[in-house]
């Protein structure tokens, strides 16, 4: 170690360390510093007599105030969930209309409906309920079991051709693949079809409608009626307007009819409770007032 000196400048000694003829002051700790150092410490100390803070390996040191994080959570979940509870119940003894006027349950739907929806619906649906190829727009209006709040209750709990008992059925044959319809005939019809919901057809496609009308009547009317306005009791489509599920242009449409449909929707009931099977009927009844 270097022999200390005497700065003039400063009027502190050095501490004999020298760097490239630099040499360092012997400057003491700034108070605020030992301040500060001597409050966190005191702070630590009663922190630890207070409150719990020390692992013993099979438990932990409970503190003098006996403070625990865990039961308050635990406490405020339960208070959550009486509160929940309240509107919940309301929900399940209430009829739709009942809850329709309610503004405050109407908030709850809204707002927690949004979430189940989300959380159960939106990977199909999408996020607005808009849909997608081979999944209906729920935000349009156009329903293929019925629109009311009952009928909405009764799909989410049985679903679509899916694996419970009570499941909705609905299959539209492969009139192609199977050899019900000719090439032609398919053509015909696909042109007829997209006649329907006003699309403009080509010379060609014009010129297969009438011939199209007929393989309509024999083959398609049984399911979706003669005016082809569809089915609520055998979920088949209303071929009218402009909502298609799997596509309105003449390949979707010819592949349709071709190789046949059949949607899956799983059932709810079971995994979600009665109060939020119908808290997501009534929220997908907004999604046509939030898509406008």
């Amino acid at each position: 170690m270097g022999k200390k000196k005497h700065d003039p400048v400063t009027g502190r000694d050095t501490t004999g360390h020298e760097w490239n003829g630099i040499e360092e002051l012997d400057t003491p700790i700034p108070r605020v510093v030992l301040f500060f150092l001597a409050a966190t410490t005191l702070f630590a100390i009663v922190y630890w007599i207070l409150m719990p803070a020390w692992p013993l390996g099979w438990s932990y040191t409970k503190g003098l105030l006996g403070f625990d994080q865990r039961a308050v959570v635990m406490r405020q979940l339960q208070d959550a969930a009486s509160a929940r509870s309240a509107w919940t119940g309301r929900l399940e003894r209430a009829s739709f209309e009942e809850i329709a006027a309610d503004a405050g349950l109407m908030r709850h739907v809204r707002d927690t409906g949004r979430t189940l929806f989300v959380d159960n619906c939106a990977a199909c649906h999408g996020v607005k309920g808009t849909g997608g190829p081979g999944f209906p727009n729920l935000a349009s209006g156009t329903w293929l079991w019925g629109g009311d709040p009952e009928t909405l209750a009764d799909t989410i709990r049985v679903g679509i051709n899916s694996t419970g008992e009570r499941t909705r059925t609905s299959q539209m044959l492969a009139f192609g693949r199977d050899g019900v319809l000719t090439r032609d005939q398919i053509l015909g019809v696909s042109a007829y079809v997209r006649s329907l919901s006003g699309q403009r057809l080509g010379d060609i496609e014009q010129a297969r409608t009438a011939a199209g009308r007929e393989v309509f009547a024999a083959n398609c009317a049984s399911c979706h009626g003669d005016e082809a306005k569809g089915s609520r009791d055998l979920g088949a489509p209303d071929l009218t307007d402009r909502h298609w599920i799997y596509g309105g242009d003449a390949q979707s449409v010819f592949a349709s009819i071709h190789g046949g449909r059949q949607g899956h929707m799983p059932h709810w009931q079971g995994r979600l409770s009665p109060a939020e099977i119908r808290m997501l009927a009534l929220y997908v009844r907004t999604l046509q007032g939030d898509a406008r």
